[in-house]
Parts: C-alpha cells; sequence; structure tokens
C-alpha cells in the first residue's frame, strides 16, 4: 500500500475549522502521545515563602484551577452589589477573577448601545465575532437583530444589548450552571443600572436564568413577566435568539408579533 502524503499546514487548518476548532487553550502545542512515553519530570524546587497579601477576590491565572463556585459566586455578588455606575461595573469585571471563562477569552463583551434607553435586550453568551470585537451581537444573529429592532424604529442608539455571561465559553459551547450562577450578579446589576421600561430576554437560557423560569421557549415567548430589581417592576418578554430564527426561519413571524407587543408597550409606556 502506497502511504497518503502528510496533510499540509493549511489542509490541518480547514480540518480544524471545519470541525469546529477555532481557539487554543494555551499559548503552545501539547504533543499528548509523546506525554505517554516520556519520563516523569523532575521535582521543581519549592519557591521561597512569601509574606501573604490581602486580594479583593479570588485570582485565577491562565492554567490554574479557578476558584470554589460558591466562592466565586460570593465574590461576584458582593463585587456586583458595590458597582455605582456601568463604567465602575465595566472596570470591576474586567479585573475580576473569579470565573475561569475570563482566562480562554479574548476580551470582554459587556455592552452595546445607549445605557439610557428605554429597552435592553439580553442574550445568553458572546460568540466568535462578540469575542474578537469586544461587542454584544455583531456576527449574523447580530445583523439580524438590528433588523428586528429596525422593524420596530430602534437601532443600538436607541436600545442597549447584554449577554448573561461576558465571556465567549471555548468553541462556543453552553455555559455550565456554575458559570451561569457566577456571572448572574453581574448582569443583574447591569439591569439595575440601565433601568429600562422593558427588558426582552433573547432565547431559552437568559429567559430562564433573568426570570426563573423552567419552561422551554415555546411556553413563554410573547409572554410578560415582571422582572423585580428590588427598588422597580420592570416588563419583561421573552423571545426567540437571533441565531435560532437563523437556523429556523419559519418562527420568525411569531418573533415578529412579540416585536409588535414590544413596540405596542412602549409606544403606551
Amino acid at each position: 500500500m502506497i502511504p497518503e502524503p502528510a496533510p499540509t499546514v493549511r489542509e490541518l487548518l480547514a480540518f480544524y475549522l471545519e470541525a469546529g476548532v477555532d481557539c487554543a487553550l494555551a499559548e503552545e502545542p501539547v504533543d499528548r502521545l509523546a506525554e505517554l512515553d516520556a519520563p516523569p519530570p523532575a521535582p521543581r524546587a519549592a519557591p521561597p515563602v512569601e509574606a501573604p497579601r490581602p486580594v479583593a477576590a479570588p485570582t485565577v491565572m491562565r492554567g490554574e484551577a479557578a476558584p470554589a463556585p460558591d466562592i466565586a459566586i460570593a465574590s461576584a455578588r458582593e463585587a456586583a452589589r458595590t458597582a455605582p455606575t456601568l463604567e465602575a461595573l465595566r472596570e470591576l469585571m474586567q479585573n475580576f477573577e473569579g470565573c475561569a471563562l475570563k482566562h480562554t477569552a479574548t476580551r470582554l463583551v459587556f455592552a452595546d448601545g445607549n445605557p439610557q434607553a428605554r429597552i435592553m435586550f439580553v442574550g445568553e453568551a458572546p460568540g466568535r465575532d462578540e469575542d474578537i470585537e469586544g461587542l454584544p451581537f455583531v456576527g449574523r444573529s447580530g445583523k439580524l437583530l438590528d433588523l428586528m429592532i429596525g422593524a420596530i424604529g430602534l437601532n443600538r442608539t436607541t436600545a442597549y444589548i447584554a449577554n448573561v455571561i461576558p465571556w465567549r465559553p471555548p468553541g462556543n459551547r453552553t455555559p455550565t450552571p456554575q458559570e451561569t450562577q457566577i456571572c448572574l450578579p453581574f448582569i443583574q446589576r447591569q439591569i439595575e443600572l440601565v433601568n429600562p421600561d422593558v427588558l426582552v430576554t433573547l432565547g431559552n437560557p437568559s429567559t430562564q436564568t433573568l426570570l426563573s423560569t423552567r419552561e422551554g421557549i415555546m411556553r413563554t415567548r410573547g409572554r410578560w413577566f415582571d422582572y423585580e430589581t428590588g427598588g422597580r417592576t420592570i416588563r419583561a418578554l421573552p423571545t426567540f435568539h437571533p441565531a435560532y430564527l437563523l437556523r429556523s426561519p419559519s418562527y420568525k413571524r411569531l418573533a415578529w408579533q412579540d416585536l409588535r407587543a414590544i413596540a405596542k408597550v412602549l409606544a403606551g409606556a
């Protein structure tokens, strides 16, 4: 048998992209097969002991284990509670080390749009395009969202857009429940500071997380909920995520009904 020629670098990269691999989790490649035959590494000398220094929140360096979830959640709650403005909240999240997603993402995806807007849209998590640009909903689903809100006379200067998770999960995987709970205090505080008249949850994950329901989006979409901030009750409406509408365009008709209901409430408020 004639052995097949070794693939070129271009062919390998094309294979990885087709398989959905679009990010690296380490700075250098690791040959896992070579590790099986390699002798165990010599033990390293213990580093000199330094005096402990106080820290404001649990820190995580790239490659290290994240802090225990309950500690990270408590730290996030305390930190978010102390943020007096959106600018302060953004800086606090930029420095927060309690979520391991921060160390595999390119950058924080905080928000886009007008902080004084009467309507706020919240999705689940950033994707590849959002991770690159640092803004939510800038890929294909973002373009569809722009068309959706444009159909009722809105745009990114009259709306505010964010995600429950501000860092992209590796490979666009679904965030774990622990990651969601760690990030939840930040989006809750973000909603409080924006204080919109209408909150729109895009898709099942953000709807279930923010509105405390276990029902699916097919049952919740188009129904008005009360979202409590502690100082005010905000009207909330779930609808389909634009990414879902790209996969299932037949549901755009129902999404249009939701958008008309939103426009009616904004006009009457």
